[in-house]
């Protein structure tokens, strides 16, 4: 985490924090307010993004944190999803959803960087350990095994 204090200097959770108050404002005026069920839609899913994040950074283990912003970065492809709906509908235009589905995709970008990082994090107060993979284990039993003098066989 770069020695973030907070969940709020993540810029994953602003640019997700930004799309929610971009659909927060969208879903308040026009045509789309008489379709409740989609403006629903599209808040739950535009305010558990950033939510999500903000849960993660709590975690302790980078594996934990990685999982919810897969979750949180599902929601905002949702958000896409029903800002497209939002259009097929004829609510909104697409010159309208534009900036936000710009927004969806920086945040996406943010989140799958974000999560690359952490991948190659260690947890707090645990040492970088080697991976060994499956193969050099073998390798090394077998080396092992061939050192090793046979044991005399009684006649």
């Amino acid at each position: 985490m770069a020695g973030a204090k907070s969940h709020e200097e993540l810029v994953t959770w602003q640019l997700c924090r930004q799309l929610k108050l971009a659909v927060n404002e969208l879903v308040r005026t026009g045509p789309i307010t008489r379709d409740r069920a989609l403006c629903d839609q599209l808040e739950r899913a535009a305010r558990n993004a950033p939510r999500a994040v903000a849960e993660g950074f709590g975690r302790y283990l980078p594996a934990d944190f990685i999982r919810y912003l897969r979750y949180a970065n599902g929601e905002v492809k949702e958000v896409l999803d029903a800002l497209q709906d939002a259009v097929d509908r004829r609510y909104v235009s697409p010159e309208q959803i534009l900036p936000l589905q710009r927004l969806a995709k920086r945040a996406t970008r943010a989140i799958g960087g974000f999560i690359a990082y952490l991948r190659t994090s260690t947890p707090p107060n645990e040492s970088r350990r080697p991976r060994r993979n499956k193969t050099d284990a073998t390798n090394q039993r077998r080396r092992s095994q061939a050192a090793e003098p046979p044991e005399p066989q009684e006649p």
